[in-house]
């Protein structure tokens, strides 16, 4: 009796760990959706309007804000990532919410360099893939730990190869460089999903309010998204 009241009690446990991690996940892919959306925007305004884009480049090249925009989301990546235990969740957000602006700001110049529809077309097909993986790396019973290790092994690897390839100009260096990344981010979409599921269900992080590690969460799968997107790009763009 004793057992069968056991495993009751283990179910159900595992029945709540499932419904929280789900939860969890839903609020990080809305946040996600949420900082997308802010990026695409801003984006397609800044791109199809000159007054907007001289903001940024101007005669003589990039501008004081042209190099903000430049240099300004990475030191908010690292402010979240690092500060996530001193900022407050409503100061995570507005960080994420600025940090989405500016990379719209900053990815507006691809409407400049490649089609509309050739842009269009090389989001819905990461869209497409994106979904896909995060649904394998959700569903998988296989641990990826270690797969996800190596994958940001070869991260550190491409972007070592892209500095070094600003020098040489290597057009199949860029090649490589754009394959491997591709399956890169591919990859982690569904290694940062599963590690995100665990740490929903409470398994992971368990000192950390679940409202900040949502806005993480989706700042995660954000880089994730728009890598993904920019080294497809390389392969479906048609320039102008």
């Amino acid at each position: 009796m004793n057992m069968f009241n056991q495993q009751i009690n283990e179910t159900k446990a595992h029945n709540y760990q499932t419904f929280v991690a789900k939860n969890f996940l839903s609020n990080v892919f809305s946040w996600m959706s949420i900082a997308l959306a802010l990026t695409a925007v801003t984006a397609y305004y800044f791109g199809t309007d000159m007054g907007l884009m001289s903001l940024l480049y101007g005669e003589t090249g990039m501008t004081t804000l042209g190099m903000i925009v430049a240099f300004a989301p990475l030191g908010l990546v690292l402010l979240m990532g690092f500060g996530v235990n001193k900022l407050s969740y409503p100061a995570l957000v507005l960080v994420f919410g600025i940090y989405s602006i500016l990379m719209g700001m900053s990815l507006s110049f691809i409407l400049l360099i490649y089609t509309a529809a050739s842009v269009f077309k090389t989001f819905l097909i990461t869209s497409l893939l994106f979904g896909v993986m995060a649904l394998l790396g959700y569903t998988t019973k296989t641990d990826l730990t270690k797969f996800g290790s190596l994958l940001i092994m070869a991260l550190i690897g491409i972007i070592i190869a892209s500095v070094i390839n600003m020098f040489m100009h290597s057009a199949q260096m860029d090649y490589i460089i754009s394959f491997v990344g591709v399956l890169i981010f591919t990859g982690l979409t569904a290694y940062d999903v599963q590690k995100l599921k665990r740490i929903g269900g409470g398994i992971e992080y368990q000192d950390v309010d679940a409202n900040k590690l949502t806005i993480i969460g989706a700042l995660t799968l954000y880089l994730d998204f728009i890598n993904l997107f920019l080294f497809l790009l390389r392969f479906m763009g048609n320039r102008r």
